[in-house]
């Protein structure tokens, strides 16, 4: 089973923070989650649309310029991260969910998820572009060819997989709390790969694994490696 340290190792660090990701590989996790918006040109990992929570700072983070931005402390004296700098950082073989909270321009997205490739090196079939918002999914999908989309859900469906297979989705990543045994089995036999969030405690990552998830999302990658080894 993948475990993927969700927003990095971020029980032990500053959430969606440099730091956070280097702990979550020195855990062994075997890749990172991550959020992010689109802000002056770049892409900034943050979780939340408001500062507040996270940072030194105030406000919206779409109303904000970039060196404001980048002047916060988001815990620990650690700063938001472009998505560049987290490229640098990334192992060749981990796997990578890029999860979008906000995106004004799919072109300038994509050219610089792209730049990042090229300049790190990092395998674009490791990547996974993920978020709430299927429609920019769907327009990620249109102008990138071949690239892997998550249809990411915090409900069960009444259409079943159909959101998933709409998207031609390469896997699905549905929350714990509405998750059961028999949906995981049907999005499997569709030839999806199914990943949960957030899975921190060592009774549910067994119980997944035994329903043959592929993969979780945990702020605890430490933990999830000595339960599942």
């Amino acid at each position: 089973m993948w475990i993927l340290g969700h927003r990095g190792a971020s029980k032990a660090a500053p959430e969606n923070t440099l730091a956070a990701f280097s702990l979550a590989f020195a855990q062994h996790a075997h890749g990172i989650e991550l959020d992010t918006y689109q802000v002056d040109g770049q892409i900034v990992v943050i979780h939340d649309r408001w500062l507040n929570r996270t940072t030194n700072g105030t406000g919206l983070v779409t109303c904000q310029t970039l060196p404001y931005l980048m002047s916060l402390d988001a815990g620990n004296g650690e700063r938001i991260p472009l998505l560049q700098d987290v490229f640098s950082l990334l192992p060749h073989t981990a796997l990578f969910n890029i999860e979008i909270k906000h995106l004004h321009c799919t072109d300038s997205w994509i050219a610089t998820v792209q730049q990042g490739i090229r300049q790190s090196g990092f395998p674009v079939e490791n990547i996974i572009i993920s978020s709430f918002n299927h429609r920019w999914l769907r327009s990620i999908q249109q102008a990138w060819s071949g690239v892997k989309i998550g249809a990411l859900t915090a409900t069960y469906p009444q259409s079943g997989l159909g959101f998933a297979e709409d998207l031609s989705a390469y896997s699905l990543h549905m929350a714990l709390d509405v998750v059961d045994e028999n949906y995981v089995r049907k999005a499997k036999q569709a030839g999806l790969k199914v990943l949960v969030y957030t899975v921190d405690h060592p009774q549910d990552m067994v119980m997944l694994a035994d329903w043959g998830v592929d993969g979780i999302f945990t702020n605890v990658p430490d933990i999830a490696v000595n339960t599942l080894g």
